[in-house]
């Protein structure tokens, strides 16, 4: 198995293993660009509990993170194992009301 394979595998668990996580740069508390701070507050507003992943201190997970999930860019947010999106479509679904229902299914999944 090559590094790479093994990053996606870790990607791959990772997503698996938590129903809400978040790929950001930085951390809930100190996020390291607009996009992630903005994507961590929508979800906060959510009131449930999310696992994160910083990419800048996992720099292999931030080169094999895209192929893995087909996206481009950072924050990348996965519900239930799907990729929901980044910052703009997190925020747009906040808006909308479509966000809430489904963390609020994810974060029940867990109890």
């Amino acid at each position: 198995m090559s590094s790479e394979d093994n990053i996606s595998a870790t990607i791959q668990e990772q997503i698996d293993s938590n129903s809400i996580l978040l790929y950001m740069k930085g951390n809930p508390e100190q996020p390291q660009c607009g996009f992630s701070a903005q994507t961590v507050q929508v979800l906060m507003a959510c009131g449930k509990r999310f696992a994160f992943v910083d990419v800048l201190s996992n720099p292999e997970i931030r080169a094999n993170l895209p192929q893995v999930s087909n996206w481009p860019t950072f924050p990348q947010l996965f519900i239930d194992g799907e990729l929901v999106g980044g910052c703009d479509i997190v925020t747009e679904m906040y808006e909308k009301g479509e966000l809430q229902p489904m963390i609020e299914k994810a974060a029940g999944d867990e109890g």
